[in-house]
Protein backbone atom coordinates (compact mmCIF):
# COMPACT_ATOMS: atom_id res chain seq x y z
CA UNK A 1 0.00 0.00 0.00
CA UNK A 2 1.30 3.23 -0.96
CA UNK A 3 -0.17 6.37 0.80
CA UNK A 4 0.43 9.42 -0.71
CA UNK A 5 -0.11 10.40 -4.61
CA UNK A 6 1.98 13.23 -5.35
CA UNK A 7 5.17 12.87 -7.09
CA UNK A 8 6.89 10.93 -4.80
CA UNK A 9 3.64 8.32 -4.18
CA UNK A 10 3.42 7.95 -8.30
CA UNK A 11 7.11 7.87 -8.79
CA UNK A 12 6.89 4.97 -6.21
CA UNK A 13 3.91 3.74 -7.95
CA UNK A 14 5.83 3.37 -11.22
CA UNK A 15 7.84 1.09 -9.39
CA UNK A 16 6.10 -1.24 -7.98
CA UNK A 17 4.62 -1.47 -11.30
CA UNK A 18 7.75 -2.02 -13.28
CA UNK A 19 8.35 -4.99 -10.88
CA UNK A 20 5.14 -6.41 -11.27
CA UNK A 21 4.09 -5.91 -7.42
CA UNK A 22 0.28 -6.29 -6.12
CA UNK A 23 0.06 -2.88 -4.65
CA UNK A 24 -2.53 -0.37 -4.24
CA UNK A 25 -1.88 3.79 -4.01
CA UNK A 26 -4.23 6.16 -1.85
CA UNK A 27 -4.49 9.87 -1.17
CA UNK A 28 -6.86 11.59 1.15
CA UNK A 29 -7.54 14.25 -1.58
CA UNK A 30 -6.50 14.34 -5.39
CA UNK A 31 -3.72 14.13 -7.99
CA UNK A 32 -0.48 16.25 -7.44
CA UNK A 33 -0.15 16.21 -3.22
CA UNK A 34 0.74 19.55 -2.81
CA UNK A 35 1.08 21.06 -6.08
CA UNK A 36 -2.60 20.43 -6.33
CA UNK A 37 -3.46 23.15 -3.70
CA UNK A 38 -0.89 25.83 -5.20
CA UNK A 39 -2.70 29.45 -6.68
CA UNK A 40 -3.92 28.85 -10.18
CA UNK A 41 -0.94 29.79 -12.47
CA UNK A 42 1.57 29.51 -9.98
CA UNK A 43 5.24 28.38 -11.08
CA UNK A 44 6.64 25.20 -9.68
CA UNK A 45 10.44 24.69 -9.31
CA UNK A 46 11.45 20.92 -10.39
CA UNK A 47 14.94 18.84 -10.54
CA UNK A 48 15.43 16.67 -13.44
CA UNK A 49 14.51 13.16 -12.69
CA UNK A 50 14.16 9.35 -13.75
CA UNK A 51 10.47 7.87 -13.59
CA UNK A 52 10.40 4.13 -13.41
CA UNK A 53 8.64 3.27 -17.45
CA UNK A 54 8.23 6.95 -18.21
CA UNK A 55 11.97 7.86 -18.25
CA UNK A 56 14.05 10.78 -17.96
CA UNK A 57 11.62 14.41 -16.51
CA UNK A 58 12.89 17.95 -17.23
CA UNK A 59 10.90 20.61 -16.51
CA UNK A 60 12.92 23.18 -14.53
CA UNK A 61 10.58 26.44 -14.20
CA UNK A 62 6.89 25.11 -14.76
CA UNK A 63 3.27 26.06 -14.38
CA UNK A 64 0.85 24.04 -11.40
CA UNK A 65 -1.71 23.54 -14.50
CA UNK A 66 1.18 21.80 -17.14
CA UNK A 67 2.59 19.93 -14.21
CA UNK A 68 -0.24 18.12 -12.67
CA UNK A 69 -1.51 17.86 -16.58
CA UNK A 70 1.89 15.90 -17.02
CA UNK A 71 1.03 13.57 -14.18
CA UNK A 72 -2.39 13.29 -15.39
CA UNK A 73 -1.05 12.00 -18.21
CA UNK A 74 1.39 9.53 -16.61
CA UNK A 75 -1.57 8.14 -15.02
CA UNK A 76 -2.97 7.71 -18.22
CA UNK A 77 -0.25 5.99 -19.86
CA UNK A 78 0.44 3.13 -17.51
CA UNK A 79 -2.63 2.56 -16.12
CA UNK A 80 -2.04 3.48 -12.37
CA UNK A 81 -5.47 3.95 -10.89
CA UNK A 82 -5.39 6.09 -7.38
CA UNK A 83 -8.26 5.70 -4.65
CA UNK A 84 -8.62 9.32 -4.15
CA UNK A 85 -10.39 11.29 -1.31
CA UNK A 86 -9.49 7.77 1.15
CA UNK A 87 -7.71 9.02 3.90
CA UNK A 88 -5.55 6.49 6.04
CA UNK A 89 -6.41 7.08 9.57
CA UNK A 90 -4.40 4.28 11.42
CA UNK A 91 -1.92 1.51 10.51
CA UNK A 92 -2.35 -1.75 12.94
CA UNK A 93 0.02 -4.63 13.05
CA UNK A 94 -2.02 -8.09 11.92
CA UNK A 95 0.99 -10.91 12.64
CA UNK A 96 3.61 -10.40 9.94
CA UNK A 97 1.26 -7.82 7.59
CA UNK A 98 0.30 -4.54 8.26
CA UNK A 99 -4.24 -3.35 8.51
CA UNK A 100 -4.27 -0.09 6.82
CA UNK A 101 -7.42 1.26 7.96
CA UNK A 102 -9.40 4.18 6.03
CA UNK A 103 -11.96 6.18 5.72
CA UNK A 104 -13.61 3.50 3.27
CA UNK A 105 -12.08 0.56 4.62
CA UNK A 106 -8.92 -1.51 5.36
CA UNK A 107 -6.24 -3.30 3.32
CA UNK A 108 -3.74 -6.19 4.39
CA UNK A 109 -0.26 -5.77 2.81
CA UNK A 110 3.40 -7.06 3.17
CA UNK A 111 4.55 -3.37 3.38
CA UNK A 112 3.33 0.32 3.77
CA UNK A 113 5.03 3.03 1.56
CA UNK A 114 4.31 6.30 3.33
CA UNK A 115 4.96 9.05 0.44
CA UNK A 116 2.47 11.71 2.45
CA UNK A 117 5.11 14.82 2.21
CA UNK A 118 5.62 17.39 4.86
CA UNK A 119 2.45 19.63 4.23
CA UNK A 120 0.44 17.87 6.91
CA UNK A 121 -3.49 19.46 7.45
CA UNK A 122 -3.70 22.89 6.99
CA UNK A 123 -3.16 24.23 10.83
CA UNK A 124 -6.92 25.72 12.23
CA UNK A 125 -7.04 29.18 14.40
CA UNK A 126 -9.62 27.86 16.73
CA UNK A 127 -11.62 31.02 16.96
CA UNK A 128 -15.54 31.26 16.97
CA UNK A 129 -16.72 31.59 13.26
CA UNK A 130 -13.94 30.00 11.72
CA UNK A 131 -16.85 27.00 10.82
CA UNK A 132 -18.33 29.48 8.28
CA UNK A 133 -18.14 29.00 4.85
CA UNK A 134 -16.28 32.03 4.20
CA UNK A 135 -13.46 30.80 5.59
CA UNK A 136 -10.38 28.49 3.47
CA UNK A 137 -7.35 27.60 3.97
CA UNK A 138 -5.44 27.65 0.71
CA UNK A 139 -5.59 30.12 -2.56
CA UNK A 140 -6.87 28.30 -5.34
CA UNK A 141 -8.32 31.17 -7.87
CA UNK A 142 -7.53 34.80 -7.35
CA UNK A 143 -10.01 35.87 -9.84
CA UNK A 144 -13.19 34.78 -7.47
CA UNK A 145 -12.46 37.54 -4.80
CA UNK A 146 -12.65 40.07 -7.25
CA UNK A 147 -14.36 43.22 -5.39
CA UNK A 148 -14.44 41.38 -2.27
CA UNK A 149 -12.86 42.44 1.13
CA UNK A 150 -10.37 39.54 2.24
CA UNK A 151 -8.10 39.12 5.36
CA UNK A 152 -5.27 37.05 4.43
CA UNK A 153 -3.85 35.27 7.75
CA UNK A 154 -0.36 34.23 8.35
CA UNK A 155 3.55 35.69 7.59
CA UNK A 156 4.89 32.88 5.25
CA UNK A 157 5.58 32.66 1.50
CA UNK A 158 2.00 31.45 0.94
CA UNK A 159 0.52 33.78 2.68
CA UNK A 160 2.47 36.76 1.29
CA UNK A 161 1.92 35.34 -2.07
CA UNK A 162 -1.93 34.73 -1.54
CA UNK A 163 -1.87 38.52 -0.74
CA UNK A 164 -0.59 39.70 -3.41
CA UNK A 165 -2.72 37.73 -6.04
CA UNK A 166 -5.24 38.61 -4.63
CA UNK A 167 -4.86 42.64 -4.30
CA UNK A 168 -3.92 42.31 -8.23
CA UNK A 169 -7.69 41.85 -8.77
CA UNK A 170 -9.87 44.78 -9.44
CA UNK A 171 -11.79 46.17 -6.10
CA UNK A 172 -10.32 43.84 -3.73
CA UNK A 173 -9.42 45.27 -0.35
CA UNK A 174 -7.06 42.69 1.14
CA UNK A 175 -5.54 43.39 4.90
CA UNK A 176 -2.77 40.86 5.67
CA UNK A 177 -2.54 39.77 9.20
CA UNK A 178 0.77 38.39 10.82
CA UNK A 179 1.16 37.84 14.36
CA UNK A 180 4.86 38.01 14.17
CA UNK A 181 6.47 41.88 14.06
CA UNK A 182 7.81 40.67 10.49
CA UNK A 183 7.95 38.06 7.95
CA UNK A 184 11.46 36.70 9.20
CA UNK A 185 10.31 32.98 7.33
CA UNK A 186 9.12 34.51 3.53
CA UNK A 187 11.26 34.97 0.67
CA UNK A 188 13.13 38.39 0.00
CA UNK A 189 10.89 38.76 -3.24
CA UNK A 190 7.62 37.84 -1.65
CA UNK A 191 8.25 40.61 1.24
CA UNK A 192 9.13 43.23 -1.68
CA UNK A 193 5.78 42.68 -3.43
CA UNK A 194 3.80 43.16 0.05
CA UNK A 195 5.62 46.26 0.62
CA UNK A 196 5.13 47.94 -2.96
CA UNK A 197 1.08 47.02 -2.40
CA UNK A 198 1.22 48.47 0.80
CA UNK A 199 2.76 51.28 -0.33
CA UNK A 200 0.37 52.13 -3.09
CA UNK A 201 -2.98 51.41 -0.86
CA UNK A 202 -3.64 47.89 -2.58
CA UNK A 203 -2.98 46.16 0.73
CA UNK A 204 -3.14 46.97 4.53
CA UNK A 205 -0.62 45.33 6.28
CA UNK A 206 -1.44 44.50 10.22
CA UNK A 207 1.44 43.14 12.39
CA UNK A 208 1.58 42.10 15.54
CA UNK A 209 -2.35 40.94 15.39
CA UNK A 210 -4.18 37.83 15.72
CA UNK A 211 -7.55 37.10 14.71
CA UNK A 212 -9.76 36.71 18.20
CA UNK A 213 -13.27 35.86 16.20
CA UNK A 214 -15.20 35.56 12.54
CA UNK A 215 -18.08 36.93 11.85
CA UNK A 216 -20.56 36.79 8.65
CA UNK A 217 -19.20 40.79 7.75
CA UNK A 218 -16.70 41.43 9.59
CA UNK A 219 -13.39 40.04 11.62
CA UNK A 220 -11.99 40.89 15.02
CA UNK A 221 -8.89 41.01 15.92
CA UNK A 222 -6.48 41.73 18.51
CA UNK A 223 -3.99 44.65 17.35
CA UNK A 224 -1.16 44.57 19.83
CA UNK A 225 -3.13 44.51 22.82
CA UNK A 226 -6.12 47.23 20.98
CA UNK A 227 -9.29 45.45 19.40
CA UNK A 228 -10.06 46.23 16.18
CA UNK A 229 -13.31 44.84 13.55
CA UNK A 230 -12.55 45.30 10.05
CA UNK A 231 -15.37 44.53 7.39
CA UNK A 232 -14.88 40.96 5.78
CA UNK A 233 -16.24 38.73 3.14
CA UNK A 234 -13.46 36.73 3.38
CA UNK A 235 -11.05 34.71 5.23
CA UNK A 236 -7.67 32.63 3.90
CA UNK A 237 -5.39 31.10 6.68
CA UNK A 238 -2.10 30.21 5.55
CA UNK A 239 -1.00 29.36 9.17
CA UNK A 240 1.09 26.28 7.82
CA UNK A 241 0.20 22.80 8.36
CA UNK A 242 -0.44 20.11 11.31
CA UNK A 243 2.67 17.50 10.98
CA UNK A 244 1.49 13.73 11.26
CA UNK A 245 3.27 13.52 14.37
CA UNK A 246 0.54 11.24 16.26
CA UNK A 247 -0.29 9.21 13.00
CA UNK A 248 3.42 8.35 12.65
CA UNK A 249 3.86 7.87 16.70
CA UNK A 250 0.65 5.59 16.67
CA UNK A 251 2.12 3.72 13.59
CA UNK A 252 5.39 2.95 15.53
CA UNK A 253 7.78 5.24 14.22
CA UNK A 254 9.65 7.16 16.49
CA UNK A 255 10.51 11.02 15.82
CA UNK A 256 13.11 12.66 17.49
CA UNK A 257 13.05 16.11 16.99
CA UNK A 258 16.66 17.71 17.38
CA UNK A 259 17.28 21.58 18.31
CA UNK A 260 20.70 23.03 17.60
CA UNK A 261 22.40 20.20 15.84
CA UNK A 262 23.91 19.13 12.68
Amino acid sequence: VIVGCGPAGISASLAAKQAGLAFEVLDQATLGGTVAHFPRGKLVMTSPATLPIVGQVRFGEVSKERLLAFWEEVLARTGLEPQFEEQVTRIDRAGPHFEVVTSNGSYRTKTVVLAIGRRGTPRPLEVPGEELEKVVYRLIDPEQYAGRKVLVVGGGDSALEAAARVADQPGTQVTLAYRGRAYSRARAKNRDRVAELAGTGRLQELLGSSVRRIAAESVELDCMGQHRTIANDDVIVCAGGLLPTQFLHDTGINVETKFGTV
